[in-house]
């Protein structure tokens, strides 16, 4: 969603501990351009809260999403959210970086982690990166996660077309597929059929795995 002249990036927080809420309405609040238009403390609570500010007119950007919530998890509730709101980005915050987690958050449509203990500057700039249909992980998770993705079979990189390597690179690069679109002369239609082969030829699961194998790989 583009913001209008003089929006601001509408926040939904999401996270079973009450003083973790708290601390971070207080903390986004102090951003200018970033509005939390509500909180909520479970999954389910969360897609209520989304229907009511749709209705509103105050739909959010941005979710910041706990994945250690129960009884429906962050992943689970971050798959729920994106079925139903496409267009909206999560970002997953937890206090967990090992692999699958982060595999998990990423395939079920989230665009950034950060871990808790991550600055709270480091939040701000993750919803922002989100809002822009950027890629943003904590350093130490998107170490291990680049690290879990030499897995990716050359062979596959090897069948990629010329157009192919071009829509990875931008990849990347951070770039959404709106971006890519316009930076290649393309429809959207046709960036995303790109993306879905060089997922099928590389044997990834998700643009965001892509482009982490992009940035890995340099040469592309």
């Amino acid at each position: 969603m583009a913001l209008k002249q003089g929006e601001t990036i509408r926040v939904l927080v999401v996270d079973d501990h009450a003083v973790v809420r708290r601390g971070l309405f207080a903390f986004l609040e102090g951003e200018p351009d970033i509005e939390v238009v509500g909180d909520a403390a479970s999954g389910d609570e969360a897609l209520e809260t989304l229907e009511l500010l749709d209705t509103e007119g105050r739909r959010p950007h941005v979710v910041l999403m706990d994945l250690q919530m129960e009884p429906v998890d962050g992943i689970e509730s971050t798959r729920r959210i994106r079925k139903r709101y496409d267009d909206l980005e999560v970002v997953a915050l937890t206090s967990f970086g090992e692999v699958e987690r982060v595999h998990a958050a990423l395939e079920a449509g989230a665009s950034g982690y950060l871990l808790k203990d991550a600055d709270v500057d480091e939040v701000a700039v993750a919803v922002r990166a989100a809002h822009r249909g950027e890629l943003q992980l904590d350093a130490a998770v998107a170490r291990r996660l680049t690290a879990s993705l030499r897995a990716a079979s050359d062979d596959g990189a090897g069948r990629l077309t010329s157009r192919e390597l071009d829509v990875l690179r931008l990849l990347g690069e951070g770039y959404a597929n709106k971006a890519i679109a316009a930076e290649l002369g393309i429809t959207e239609r046709t960036t995303r059929t790109h993306v879905s082969s060089i997922l099928a030829k590389l044997g990834l699961s998700s643009r965001t795995q892509a482009a982490l194998w992009a940035t890995r790989e340099g040469s592309v």
